[in-house]
């Protein structure tokens, strides 16, 4: 454990990191990373990234924000921090989350129920830096001070803090700290959601100060609006492109298909994260050769962001995520679609039929349905011909944070790997106990500077650890393995932190979704649809 930090600490009016993690200091790894050499070691931040970017938090940056030229301009930031605070504590400015977010400033016991909780946390050796509420504790003192605009006994009851640009840019960085994966929220006694703080925290400085990774912002939601989707695919391009997979999909299964698009009045929409489009083609092949083989009467759509469920801005910004889900809405009313139906994409499941509820209406109400539940419907109907022993290797399954704590779509996966895959092992702890991939909450995306150190070593590390574990009986490479997990945020993360561990060249552990463990397994189909080689 750390010496503890204190918390006045984050407003001293220097650049120098807050802490600084060793690897010594990590959460141990079991086999084949318990040997010292497979560590990587956490390249620095130069000197040129230092100087031009506030960086003053740990030993990496995810933001990049600029460091002010002068005093002049650090105040007028600080003032629009200010001015974003009390709007983040006013029912017309933050009706969404306004009520849960007061009952997080007000009841907090710090019983650090939450921390035990954390994988980021935990994988830190337990730094203080990264305790659940070390983040929400300078955001409740700022609270009581500026918005409930208390006194010296409300500073003798709740703590002071001082409040200066330093403080801001640490917050920024601070609240990038976070997967938001709530599984601190679930385990609190009373409720409280310090992750809806890293949220809010967000949301203030992109909605007030403009401030926001890059990564989410421009790249993502401006990109998503613009051109059609994040990945920079127009409607065009998608549509040659998912041309490009209907025909692979068709040689290598020997059963014909044929994407349908933009049908009217059909059963299902389906909207992919287009990133599995680009670079896990075999995924929306997989699933256009299900429906098809189901007898399911269904559409994608070619209108600009219609064929994209990426909404980044459920990670920083409410307008963001808005304009985004209105879009889904109203591409779907104007098919006269039976119902949305969401790929395999954990925080496109939380935008479109969660988040969603509090902002569509009237005949943009259109029903939503996770992919998996259709999925299990289909494998269970009998429609399809299965053959398991096809699947006859090591599997285990990841649960998506968005998909199976926030939405609670625990069984259908289990019902089709179970049915299968003859060699299916879970993860301790798994369902809604389960512990993010470390990608969540757009970090998957984010690789400036060494940000991917701090996500691999860090906010990666727990579930590193649980599928160590899961395939310890078999972790030499003579025998291949699959990691399934049905999201595409989490294949990316597992794909990069893989990659750094060397872990398929030296253990050959392969990741994926569900749907190609499904077609792997259709009698009807050629054998060998899942290729065993890296991607």
């Amino acid at each position: 454990m750390k010496d503890t930090l204190d918390i006045k600490s984050v407003s001293q009016r220097n650049h120098e990191s807050l802490v600084h993690v060793e690897n010594s200091d990590l959460l141990p790894l079991p086999p084949p990373l318990d040997d010292p050499s497979r560590e990587r070691e956490w390249a620095t931040l130069t000197a040129q990234a230092t100087q031009k970017y506030e960086c003053g938090l740990d030993d990496t940056c995810a933001v990049s924000v600029p460091r002010p030229a002068n005093e002049i301009e650090e105040q007028r930031l600080v003032a629009q921090f200010l001015s974003g605070l009390e709007k983040l504590f006013s029912a017309e400015n933050n009706w969404t989350f306004l009520q849960p977010l007061l009952l997080t400033m007000e009841h907090c016991t710090h019983c650090q129920t939450c921390a035990e909780a954390c994988h980021i946390f935990e994988a830190s050796g337990g730094n203080e830096l990264y305790r659940p509420i070390f983040r929400s504790e300078i955001l409740r003192r700022l609270y009581f001070k500026y918005v409930k605009h208390g006194g010296l006994l409300s500073a003798w009851q709740h703590g002071d803090i001082e409040l200066n640009w330093p403080m801001v840019a640490r917050l920024i960085e601070l609240s990038y700290r976070c997967n938001l994966c709530r599984r601190c929220a679930q385990t609190c006694p009373i409720g409280l959601d310090n992750g809806l703080v890293a949220h809010e925290l967000r949301k203030l400085f992109s909605q007030e100060m403009g401030i926001a990774a890059k990564e989410l912002h421009q790249q993502g939601s401006m990109l998503q609006l613009k051109v059609g989707s994040s990945t920079g695919m127009s409607p065009e391009v998608v549509k040659d492109n998912i041309a490009f997979i209907d025909e692979d999909i068709s040689e290598r299964t020997g059963i014909e298909v044929h994407t349908p698009w933009d049908v009217d009045s059909a059963d299902v929409l389906l909207i992919h994260n287009a990133g599995e489009i680009m670079a896990w083609p075999e995924n929306p092949g997989a699933f256009a050769l299900i429906l098809t083989m189901a007898g399911v009467k269904w559409t994608m759509s070619s209108e600009l962001v219609g064929y994209d469920s990426i909404n980044y801005g459920l990670w920083y910004d409410d307008f963001q995520f808005a304009r985004v889900a209105l879009k889904h809405a109203e591409i779907a009313r104007k098919l006269k679609v039976k119902k949305i139906v969401v790929g395999e994409c954990g925080h496109a499941h939380k935008a479109l039929c969660v988040v969603a509820d509090r902002l569509l209406c009237g005949d943009l109400n259109i029903p939503r349905e996770s992919s998996l539940t259709l999925l299990r419907d289909i494998v269970m109907s009998g429609q399809i011909r299965f053959d398991p022993t096809r699947n006859d290797f090591p599997v285990t399954l990841h649960d998506p944070c968005n998909l199976v704590r926030l939405m609670g779509v625990v069984e259908p996966q289990r019902e089709i790997v179970q049915l299968l895959c003859p060699r299916f092992r879970e993860m301790e702890p798994h369902g809604v106990n389960n512990y993010c991939c470390g990608g969540g909450s757009g970090f998957a995306i984010m690789s400036g500077h060494n940000f991917p150190d701090w996500r691999f070593h860090v906010a990666g590390r727990k579930k590193l650890q649980q599928v160590l574990t899961a395939f310890s009986d078999c972790i030499g490479p003579e025998t291949p393995k699959y990691l399934c997990a049905p999201c595409s945020n989490c294949k990316g993360q597992f794909r990069d932190m893989l990659a750094y561990y060397d872990l398929w060249e030296q253990n050959r552990i392969l990741y994926g979704g569900l749907v190609e463990l499904i077609v792997n397994a259709m009698a009807d189909a050629k054998p060998g649809f899942i290729e065993w080689e890296w991607r």
